[in-house]
């Protein structure tokens, strides 16, 4: 039987260990109550581990709290960049695929993990809410599971699902979500999404992630029908697109009729749209981002996107003037598991300059040798100035058609480096 306790009385230095491994869910899913108590009550503590995913809360980690605290992550997503520039942030280069197995046998510890839940529904069943991801997994191997119990978070369908036994504690809240709001859509975005929707047909099943490129094709594509979603998150541009009646989900020929995510990260909107609601469904990583669930998704686009991409077609999505501001993420789980499916394309959408135009992110040679994915994956590479078809192309091909979508003040620059290139194989 769980203990419950007031936030105010919360001591975690009585739960915790010193030298224990503290693991929690990440975006709108993250126990931000919990999260803040461990971070004033560290000292008491003592030295103690935590691995996370990307943060969204701006209240959160700050350098300062790695005095006791060793904060390990899957990448420098959200607002773990400052612990990142610090030299603060340790990061596993691992597919999100992979989670699920890394906490089961124990290779990533979990023995304490924090999770947010909703109030549980008339069958007394708790709900994940906004993230399915990892917690799962994380929890079987848990010494100590501490919930965050808000009755602001929605009850969503989960697949899978926590058994009140296994928790230890439970705090009760009742504050409002973390939100992410749509950004604004650039000119360059636009035309990003115009030729990213070009490959998106009726019927075709969509990953997509969320930033302005993101909004702009889902924006675009509301003359087609039938789409579905398959995702790590879905956004309030899905929810608009369900409830037009375009995304339908219908044509899926697996979890047919169902919007498929790991997690909800939007606005209240979302939220609402995807309370007690069966046409949307949260699943762990191991089902979101597996290679054998892609396969079997017939027509399918994936559209994530880099920080640079060299004219090869390899991708850098982690680290940028030297800093690591990325991640491995879900990029390569789905730019490889997308194209097994019968109809499947992965897209790499990316504006062809950074800095107010100042470089190129389409480069002759990856900064750092970072290579997110390989170029034998590359697949379409999309800018405003057009789309590169990599897949089954030789170098010389491929190094003409990454030239061509180039800003033209960089091009010829690099037209002489793909010459190169070419004469040498890569």
């Amino acid at each position: 039987m769980a203990h419950e306790i007031d936030l105010a009385s919360l001591d975690l230095a009585a739960i915790i260990r010193p030298g224990e491994h503290i693991v929690w869910g990440q975006g709108a899913g993250e126990p931000t109550p919990l999260i803040e108590k461990l971070l004033e009550q560290r000292h008491a503590i003592g030295h103690a581990s935590v691995f996370l995913g990307g943060v969204r809360s701006k209240r959160t980690i700050r350098p300062e709290h790695a005095d006791v605290l060793a904060f390990t992550s899957i990448g420098a997503m959200g607002n773990l960049q400052g612990l990142a520039r610090a030299g603060m942030l340790r990061v596993v280069p691992v597919h999100l695929s992979q989670l699920s197995g890394y906490f089961e046998r124990g290779i990533i510890p979990a023995d304490v993990v924090f999770v947010h839940l909703s109030a549980p529904d008339e069958r007394g069943e708790y709900s994940f809410s906004l993230a399915n991801d990892f917690q799962q997994s994380a929890l079987s191997r848990a010494r100590v599971v501490i919930a965050e119990v808000n009755d602001q978070a929605p009850w969503t369908y989960c697949e899978g699902s926590i058994d009140p036994g296994r928790i230890d504690y439970i705090v009760r809240t009742s504050r409002p979500l973390a939100e992410v709001r749509a950004q604004p859509i650039s000119a360059v975005e636009e035309t990003i999404a115009r030729h990213v929707a070009a490959y998106i047909e009726d019927g075709t099943t969509i990953q997509i992630g969320v930033g302005a490129i993101p909004d702009a094709v889902l924006a675009i594509v509301g003359d087609r029908r039938d789409l579905g979603i398959h995702s790590g998150l879905i956004s309030d541009r899905v929810a608009d697109l369900m409830q037009a009646d375009v995304m339908t989900n219908a044509r899926k020929p697996i979890d047919t009729g169902i919007a498929v995510a790991a997690s909800l990260l939007g606005t209240r909107k979302l939220y609402d749209f995807a309370r007690r609601n069966p046409a949307v469904r949260l699943f762990p990583y191991s089902h979101t981002h597996s290679a054998g669930i892609l396969s079997q998704l017939g027509k399918i686009v994936a559209i994530n996107s880099a920080i640079e991409v060299d004219l090869t077609g390899q991708i850098n999505a982690e680290i940028a003037a030297g800093v690591y501001i990325g991640g491995l993420g879900g990029q390569g789980d789905f730019v490889r598991g997308v194209q097994m499916a019968s109809e499947g394309r992965s897209i790499i959408a990316l504006p062809s300059t950074a800095r107010d135009g100042a470089i190129s992110r389409i480069v002759a040679r990856l900064e750092a040798g970072v290579v997110t994915t390989a170029r034998c994956d590359a697949d379409l590479i999309v800018t405003e100035f057009g789309a590169a078809e990599l897949r089954g192309q030789p170098f010389g091909e491929r190094v003409k058609r990454m030239a061509a979508i180039s800003h033209p003040k960089f091009r010829d620059a690099l037209e002489h480096d793909a010459h190169a290139i070419a004469r040498r194989g890569g």
